[in-house]
């Protein structure tokens, strides 16, 4: 577990946590963290009672074909878009039995990134089995390593938020 820092590893305990309490499994998609959130979760013992899944799209035709996300959602709003992370937060669901699932896409850099959407600019959606969504579009700042970091961790905090478990 020292591959993470203890920030991420605590908020891995507290979702985990949060979804025994509840009795739900939690599904992550992810594109611009290539799978750390679920890496990060999965480093805590005994997570496999909670985490079910973790879908790595990181190209565009793995959104369409694994988690069903329309080719022309992602045309017209671009990968990196709250349309596309709530369309891949809740492909997840629906592919699972999960009670909850957390969908992350962004632009890590170093290149990558535009004047609309530059490097650091991720979107996070939350979406719940009963319905409940929440989102947050952040501009992290730092090398390519820490825009991960820092996007796993808020994607972490916003599921203890809308499990009501900050």
């Amino acid at each position: 577990m020292a591959f993470f820092p203890s920030s991420a590893l605590d908020l891995a305990e507290n979702v985990l946590k949060a979804c025994r309490e509840r009795g739900i499994l939690l599904v992550t998609a992810e594109s611009c963290t290539g799978g750390l959130i679920g890496a990060i979760i999965t480093a805590i013992p005994g997570s496999s009672d909670v985490f079910h899944a973790g879908y790595v799209t990181y190209g565009n035709s793995a959104k369409e074909t694994m988690l069903e996300i329309p080719p022309s959602l992602i045309r017209r709003d671009g990968a990196v878009s709250e349309a596309v992370a709530f369309a891949m937060a809740r492909g997840a669901l629906e592919e699972s039995p999960a009670g909850v699932a957390v969908a992350v896409t962004g632009v890590a850099g170093p290149g990558g990134g535009s004047e609309n959407k530059p490097v650091g600019t991720v979107h996070i959606a939350v979406v719940t089995e009963g319905g409940n969504t929440l989102h947050r579009i952040c501009l992290f700042d730092g090398d390519r390593d820490g825009i991960r970091l820092q996007t796993a961790e808020m994607a972490m905090r916003l599921v203890l938020e809308i499990l009501g478990a900050e």
